[in-house]
C-alpha cells in the first residue's frame, strides 16, 4: 500500500538544535521574569516611573507610553545577547540565510511595532483603571478582548508586510485548487498570496489568515519551490480543518478564559501590593506595570500544558480532517517527512517535551494516525471527498 511510508529517525543534529531552542526559550523567559521582579523589590520600577512623569512633562498619557518604552527598552537591551545567539543558531544549522544587516532591521521593527502595541494597550487598561477603579479588570478584559480580534483581522495586510513581502501566487492551477478545497470546508478565502519567505530563512510554512475581509491563504516560496500541487494541498487541508472545527473561536474562548483570570488575579495582587504591602498609593500608578505583567507571565507558564493539549487536540481534528478531504494519504505524509527534515524539526520528542512544550502532536503520531486512518479505509476511499 502507498501509504507504508516509513518514518526516518531523529538526527543527532535535529536533536541538538531543538534541545538548544527550547533552553534559549526557557533562558528568554527567566530573564524577562527576573527583570519584572527586580523592578518590583528594588523599586526601580517607581524611579522609571518618575523618570517617564518627567520626560512626559507631568502629562499622564504620555508618561504611560513613555514608562512602556523605557520598559521595553531595558528588557531589549538584556535580551540582545540571547536573540543574538539565536540569529546564530539558525544559520549555524543552515536554517536561515537572512543576512545581519536585515535581521538587526527586523529587530528594530520588531521593537517600535512591540512599543507601540503594548503602549496602547497600557493606554487602554490605565485609562480605564482611572475612570472604574472597582471594575476596571473586567472592562480592561472586554477591550483587550476586542483588540486581539482586531489585531487578527489585520495582522495579514498592515503587520506580516512590515516584514515580509507577499503577492498573489501566480500558479492558478493550484490557486483554483485552494479555493475549492476552501469552498467545500464553508471558508470564504479572499486571496492566495505566495509568501517570500526565503529571503530570510530556508523553512516551510503556510496558514490561513485573517478574519472576514482579510481572511487569505499564504503560502511560503520555500514551500511552493519544494513540494507538489497534492503535498500543499494535503497541508492546506489541515489548516481548513481548523476552520471547519472552529477552532478559532474555541481558541478565542479559552484565551478570553485564561485573560479573565488574568485580570482577576492582577486586581487581587495590586490590592494585596497597595493596601498590606504599600507599594503604590493608587491602582492608577502605572509603576505597578511590572506586577500586571508578572501575573500574566506566571500564568501562562503555568497553564501551558493545558493549553498546549488543549492545541494537540484540535491539531488532531484538524488532521482527521485533512484525511478525509484530500484524495490520497500520501502527499500527507509525505509533506509531513519533508516539513521535518526542511525545518529540522524532532519527529519523536519525549513525552515530558512533548506534553509540556508542544502545541501540534509529534510528527510520528500524526504520521501513524494518517497511516492507520487509510488502512481501515482504503486508498482513495476518502469520507466527503469528490473531485474537483
Amino acid at each position: 500500500m502507498e501509504t507504508s511510508i516509513q518514518i526516518a529517525a531523529d538526527t543527532p543534529e535535529a536533536r541538538r538544535y531543538n534541545r538548544v531552542r527550547r533552553w534559549l526559550g526557557v533562558g528568554e523567559f527567566l530573564l524577562g521574569l527576573v527583570l519584572l521582579v527586580i523592578l518590583l523589590t528594588t523599586g526601580w520600577n517607581g524611579w522609571l516611573r518618575d523618570l517617564a512623569y518627567r520626560g512626559a512633562f507631568q502629562i499622564y498619557a504620555l508618561a504611560v507610553f513613555l514608562y512602556v518604552l523605557l520598559l521595553l527598552f531595558a528588557a531589549k537591551v538584556l535580551s540582545f545577547g540571547l536573540d543574538f545567539y539565536g540569529f546564530r543558531l539558525e544559520h549555524r544549522y543552515r536554517l536561515s540565510n537572512q543576512k545581519l544587516r536585515s535581521w538587526i532591521g527586523d529587530e528594530i521593527k520588531g521593537f517600535f511595532l512591540s512599543v507601540l502595541l503594548a503602549g496602547l494597550l497600557a493606554e487602554l487598561v490605565y485609562f480605564i483603571i482611572r475612570q472604574f477603579p472597582e471594575h476596571w479588570w473586567v472592562l480592561a478584559w472586554v477591550g483587550f478582548l476586542a483588540v486581539a480580534v482586531l489585531i487578527a483581522q489585520l495582522a495579514p495586510v498592515v503587520l506580516f508586510p512590515i516584514f515580509y513581502k507577499f503577492e498573489p501566487l501566480a500558479n492558478e492551477d493550484l490557486k483554483l485548487r485552494l479555493i475549492r478545497l476552501g469552498e467545500r470546508a464553508g471558508a470564504r478565502v479572499r486571496g492566495v498570496y505566495k509568501w517570500n519567505l526565503s529571503e530570510k530563512s530556508r523553512k516551510a510554512n503556510a496558514a490561513l489568515t485573517g478574519l472576514g475581509a482579510t481572511r487569505r491563504i499564504i503560502l511560503a516560496d520555500t514551500l511552493l519551490a519544494n513540494y507538489t500541487n497534492d503535498e500543499v494541498e494535503a497541508i492546506l487541508a489541515h489548516e481548513l480543518g481548523h476552520h471547519v472545527h472552529k477552532h478559532i473561536a474555541k481558541g478565542i474562548a479559552v484565551e478570553a478564559g485564561v485573560t479573565l483570570v488574568g485580570f482577576w488575579a492582577a486586581n487581587w495582587a495590586l490590592h494585596l501590593a497597595m493596601d498590606r504591602w504599600h507599594l503604590f498609593e493608587t491602582l492608577s500608578d502605572f509603576s505597578n506595570l511590572p506586577l500586571l505583567v508578572v501575573i500574566f507571565v506566571v500564568l501562562s507558564f503555568v497553564l501551558m500544558p493545558a493549553v498546549n493539549a488543549f492545541s494537540r487536540h484540535n491539531e488532531r481534528q484538524a488532521d482527521r480532517y485533512a484525511f478525509e478531504n484530500i484524495a490520497s494519504i500520501a502527499p500527507f505524509i509525505s509533506s509531513m517527512n519533508k516539513l521535518a527534515d526542511q525545518n529540522l524539526a524532532e519527529r519523536a520528542p519525549s513525552r515530558w517535551v512533548e506534553w509540556w512544550f508542544h502545541s501540534h502532536p509529534a510528527i510520528a503520531r500524526r504520521i501513524a494516525a494518517a497511516e492507520l486512518w487509510a488502512k481501515a479505509n482504503g486508498e482513495n476511499q476518502v469520507q466527503g471527498f469528490s473531485p474537483a
